[in-house]
């Protein structure tokens, strides 16, 4: 995406003379970016830190704008001239942004520093094929649990949990019909479903397994759970209520903490029907757009990089409490004392990296979590439960759309 072709730039000089200024070695012009709304004040601190550091880019105007990473792929690849020059997303868009020609490749000095200095699995995240296309950000996009120990006297097992909650008049919140939260249950019994995309983005292979012993037993372990009384689906601890136990994540520490205060804990997920549940772990990373003007273009690369880096990383987490994925700031004393992230840094040796999933395999997750709610199979035997996740792996495969 780096390579301007001599006809587009000609074309483009005159609307970029009026457009931008350039100071030399650097860029005074305008440049925008989408961040979640909590690191909005956060960013637009480090904007200024960057430009105080580097002179050539002092008079550039940066406008900071709060836009989640769940949105702002959507609207990147509705209207990428419209949208912002950096963004932040979840790394299970890459596919679809660069299909849709909105990320511009990371310089190859940077790529360097990137590889050299963040975890492999946030480097693989931001990777397709043998291109870099954006900076990690974070390694905190999992879950695990949050639970009351005036409650839960032992969080190890699923069982265990429920039955206290169901004593304490407590629930037990876990959001199985997210295909996000749902694979918990699936990969943690041993199934597999990845999707194969080549360079441009497109779906070319899949992998499924959950038409299997293993795919019956995650999904007897989804309907035993749904049965209880103490079961609310949901994921948000801020938008629950008489909470015993809620599978959730690091961006939701600050609320965890206040809702049970001095019996406050966190651990990894816990086991069901004798296997530890898995799930998903995950990124967040900023992209750059393409862009026509090579100054800008420097200055987007630059910046993204600068707000990447270990240091920004670590002023983050202490900000906002974003777990780095940087080497050197997951390594130090404030992040590895954290509650929240040593129980999800516990739990991603049992998840799966994020790959890229077709947004119809989210909807088909989805209805399969909402029959199990509805109790729609509580009285199949196992051979039904077997002929349910068949037809679910039927249409995972079918979203393969090249070849």
């Amino acid at each position: 995406m780096k390579k301007i072709l001599a006809l587009v730039l000609a074309a483009m000089m005159v609307l970029s003379m009026a457009s931008f200024a350039a100071a030399d070695d650097g860029y005074a012009g305008n440049l925008k970016i989408w961040v979640a709304e909590a690191t909005v004040e956060f960013t637009k601190a480090q904007v200024e830190a960057f430009k105080a550091a580097h002179p050539e880019y002092a008079n550039m105007t940066v406008e900071v704008l709060p836009v989640g990473e769940g949105d702002a792929a959507n609207n990147v690849i509705t209207d990428v001239e419209a949208a912002a020059d950096i963004f932040g997303f979840a790394q299970d868009q890459l596919a679809r942004l660069v299909a849709a020609n909105a990320l511009m490749d990371v310089e190859p000095e940077n790529a360097k520093v990137v590889a050299a200095e963040n975890d492999a699995g946030s480097v693989a995240a931001v990777t397709l094929g043998e291109t870099m296309y954006a900076y990690p950000m974070t390694c905190d996009n999992g879950y695990f649990l949050y639970y009351d120990k005036s409650v839960v006297s032992d969080p190890s097992t699923l069982e265990g949990i429920v039955a206290d909650c169901e004593k304490a008049g407590k629930n037990v919140y876990f959001e199985i019909n997210s295909g996000w939260y749902q694979t918990a249950f699936f990969f943690g019994a041993g199934c597999t479903l990845t999707y194969g995309t080549d360079n441009e983005g497109a779906i070319v292979s899949s992998e499924c397994n959950y038409a299997s012993e293993n795919g019956v037993k995650a999904l007897k372990a989804m309907i035993n759970l749904a049965k209880s009384p103490a079961f609310k689906n949901g994921s948000s601890i801020s938008a629950g209520s008489d909470i015993g136990a809620i599978v959730d994540g690091a961006w939701d520490s600050n609320y965890a903490q206040e809702a049970f205060g001095e019996n406050f804990a966190a651990v990894k997920l816990p086991t069901v029907d004798g296997f530890q549940l898995g799930g998903f772990g995950g990124f967040k990373m900023l992209g750059v757009k393409p862009q026509t003007d090579e100054a800008k273009m420097a200055a987007c690369d630059a910046l993204a990089a600068y707000l990447t880096s270990g240091e920004v990383q670590l002023a983050r987490f202490e900000a906002v409490g974003w777990g780095p994925s940087n080497l050197a700031a997951k390594s130090s004393e404030k992040v590895q004392s954290n509650v929240a992230l040593a129980a999800l840094a516990d739990q991603l040796q049992y998840a799966v990296p994020q790959g890229q999933y077709p947004n119809d395999y989210w909807s088909l997750a989805t209805g399969l979590g909402d029959d199990v709610i509805a109790g729609k199979y509580n009285d199949l035997d196992d051979a039904a439960l077997l002929e349910v996740l068949q037809n679910f792996q039927n249409t995972a495969a079918s979203y393969v759309t090249a070849k």
